[in-house]
């Protein structure tokens, strides 16, 4: 927090096969570490998935680095939307069997057979078009602060339920033109895949994913049809493309879209909550969670909750609608045109 120069935060990934995967992620991490890089980086034998923060002075040399690697050559790089370089702190590289963590046995379709990458601007003026269908291939919790106008958003916790319930969904959609987007376009190399796979012939892939459409938008000057925040796996949990809010608080229902961890360390469930709940119940989820951070309870975890993103307990803008009947109240977010 307290480095006195610029980081920038940026993403990549690539599908490609790697020979010895762990022999691999040591001499990355040896380059990067050097470079006084921090990030989050899963290597398989399918190739690399990245989310970096590298210090501005030595981004050239960290560009360098790729040019030593045959997957890393010539890598589409995606940059932040809204960045002050704190979005990670230390730096992880992690050997993993897969990139995306899908329950697929690969074995049963070709995973080279992807959809029809689409451009930003390409993607744009299709969405809302007859015959069109959106897909947010990304879980609940990260659409619902942000997805694109008309997107079918299925309330999945995991990439694999994700699967699963959008294939379900589109069943009856075989002859539209589906259109997949994430947030930076590695779940939807494998979901475009399956869903060929699976029979559906018009598959389109948002390429480089939402980061990548909120540059091409915000050069070519037009009105953004992503609603909302694109939320990041970093410390920065999100990254405003509107400038709308369209999501509320867990707790009172006010617009807000700050994700957040529970106070509780035994509980720590994200959820959403706006700075006037997170003061009066000091970053907790519930009663429940603030006492036991406080000490005064037995240090058991809560037995029930009522809000968070995770399925088990989420009631979230449900729970808002229907118990405290937001129509009637004063926090009312606009309908968008």
């Amino acid at each position: 927090m307290e480095e006195p120069f610029k980081r920038k935060t940026i993403s990549f990934y690539k599908y490609h096969y790697l020979g010895n995967p762990q022999e691999f992620r040591d001499s990355i991490y040896r380059d990067w570490f050097a470079l006084n890089c921090f990030g989050r980086i899963y290597v398989a034998r399918e190739g690399i998935n990245a989310q970096m923060s590298v210090p501005a002075h030595h981004f050239d040399d960290f560009l360098k680095t790729l040019g030593k690697y045959e997957i890393l050559k010539g890598i589409p790089i995606k940059y932040a939307i809204e960045d002050d370089g704190k979005s990670f702190y230390k730096l992880t590289i992690k050997v993993r069997p897969k990139l995306v963590a899908d329950g697929l046995d690969d074995g049963n379709y070709d995973v080279t057979n992807v959809g029809k990458h689409l451009t930003g601007l390409e993607f744009h003026n299709f969405v809302g078009q007859k015959n069109t269908v959106v897909v947010d291939m990304r879980n609940y919790y990260e659409s619902e602060v942000g997805h694109f106008e008309g997107a079918i958003c299925p309330e999945a916790d995991t990439f694999r339920e994700e699967l699963e319930i959008a294939t379900d969904l589109l069943q009856d959609k075989k002859d539209k033109k589906i259109l997949l987007y994430c947030t930076g376009g590695i779940r939807c190399e494998k979901a475009s895949a399956y869903l060929k796979n699976q029979g559906f012939k018009d598959v389109n892939q948002l390429h480089g994913g939402v980061l990548e459409y909120a540059r091409q938008i915000k050069t070519a000057n037009l009105d953004s049809k992503f609603i909302g925040k694109n939320f990041v796996f970093d410390e920065r949990l999100g990254e405003s493309v509107s400038g709308q809010i369209i999501s509320r608080c867990h707790q009172c229902g006010k617009p807000c879209d700050t994700h957040t961890n529970c106070a509780n360390e035994g509980c720590h469930i994200l959820f959403i909550q706006c700075p006037e709940c997170a003061e009066k119940h000091e970053g907790c989820c519930t009663p429940e969670c603030q006492e036991e951070k406080n000490g005064k309870t037995s240090g058991k975890k809560p037995k029930a909750k009522k809000f968070g993103n995770s399925r088990k307990y989420r009631k979230s803008l449900a729970l808002i609608r229907s118990e405290q009947n937001l129509k009637n109240t004063k926090y009312q977010i606009p309908k968008l045109k």
